[in-house]
């Protein structure tokens, strides 16, 4: 999908910071907000459509919705009153963390685990000791969902407390997941093969179009084509904006035909140095170009989450097997169509991060920029003491 392009942990993000020469963990801590508001503005949309026009999202059928408590409930409350006991451990442990001098990222990640882990110990003590506190259904919903946001805390909330560094929060995130198929009987042969091939092949897609990218880079830089582009883009009208809407627009042109890394390894070296001899951050740069590069899973002909949709979606009419009602099939067009206002919304989002830089800028925190020209190098002279430390009007006394 595509908010996995710039919600963290995001490999986009990752080659982007490596691109542009800044630091993975403030590329991540930058795309915290807009890929927050972005995921908001999607269920936005996806509630105004339900409401607007319910045929195009009906509810699930009675029958698929007939799960019932031995007591005959649904089970909902009990979800909801662990969540909120959740929900308070986490909440207490945050005023404690207050008083502390972590940034406020680090206090929100350990808070955050503090709530899954209270859910989780709850439901394995409910379930290990048959007490019946909880129902089924918040048993199922525990043990189903907490596992794999222990995974997203052993890549990003490693990160993001200074324990790891992206690429050893990379390497927890695997030996957690191969960790937890094991425990659930999950990992085969077969799997870890498929997962090697893949891994395998993904590796030297991207070396090959790294090494491309580099002697394209070697050759157009030989005949002072960056120079061209240096020239041309700062001189463009409008300035800063003026460079920011036409890289904009240009981005998502080129997304048409390229996939992100053929985008992040060939155009963003070309345009960083430009936008910083501008005076642009490159981290808010980054955000840009991040937000408008997932367009490209998007849209025609290359939109590689409008082929998995098309794999998974039905090509022929079925029967439903529990209804009994004939299903009709989703064809391309309607797939191609659908993907249209999630575009727009990217675009939107887009324009929202650069007219409001503050949903960026804020990965900055508190640190203090430092002004080279008051930097001062002071070196402490031994000049009149002797050789034992003592102070003397003569230098040479020592020597006499």
């Amino acid at each position: 999908g595509t908010l996995s392009q710039i919600i963290p942990p995001s490999l986009v993000l990752i080659i982007l910071a490596d691109q542009l020469g800044r630091s993975i963990g403030d590329m991540y801590r930058a795309a915290m907000v807009p890929g927050f508001v972005l995921a908001g503005a999607y269920i936005a949309y996806v509630v105004i459509v339900s409401l607007v026009k319910p045929s195009a999202a009906p509810a699930l059928p009675e029958e698929a919705r007939r799960f019932r408590e031995p007591n005959g409930s649904r089970g909902g409350r009990s979800l909801l009153v662990l969540m909120l006991i959740s929900s308070l451990s986490a909440y207490v442990l945050g005023q404690w963390l207050e008083n502390d001098t972590a940034p406020v990222d680090e206090q929100v990640v350990v808070s955050l685990l503090l709530w899954g882990l209270t859910a989780f110990v709850i439901a394995i003590a409910n379930k290990v000791f048959r007490l019946k506190m909880l129902s089924a259904l918040a048993e199922r919903v525990t043990f189903v969902m907490i596992p794999p946001l222990f995974l997203i805390f052993l890549v990003l909330g490693t990160i993001f407390i200074g324990v790891a560094t992206p690429t050893e929060g990379g390497a927890m995130g695997a030996v957690g997941a191969i960790i937890m198929a094991l425990i659930r009987r999950r990992l085969t042969l077969d799997l870890l093969k498929q997962a090697m091939d893949t891994t395998t092949k993904l590796s030297c897609f991207v070396v090959f179009i790294l090494v491309g990218s580099t002697v394209f880079g070697l050759t157009f830089r030989g005949v002072n084509g960056d120079l061209w582009v240096e020239h041309l883009l700062i001189g463009l009208p409008g300035g800063e904006w003026g460079f920011l809407i036409v890289v904009s627009v240009l981005t998502f042109v080129l997304a048409f035909f390229l996939d992100f890394f053929e985008l992040a390894f060939i155009i963003v070296p070309l345009l960083g140095p430009v936008a910083d001899k501008m005076g642009i951050d490159l981290i808010w740069f980054g955000i840009i170009l991040a937000v408008n590069m997932q367009t490209s899973f998007m849209h025609p002909p290359f939109g590689f989450a409008l082929f998995y949709l098309r794999s998974v979606a039905p090509k022929d009419a079925y029967k439903d097997k529990i209804t009994g009602k004939i299903i009709q099939p989703v064809t391309t067009g309607q797939i191609y169509w659908g993907s249209v206002p999630f575009i727009v919304i990217q675009l939107f989002m887009v324009a929202a991060v650069m007219l409001f830089p503050g949903m960026v800028m804020h990965y900055k925190g508190g640190q203090s920029t430092v002004d080279p020209a008051s930097v001062k190098i002071e070196i402490e002279s031994n000049y009149g003491t002797n050789i034992y430390g003592d102070e003397s009007s003569d230098p040479g006394a020592a020597f006499k």
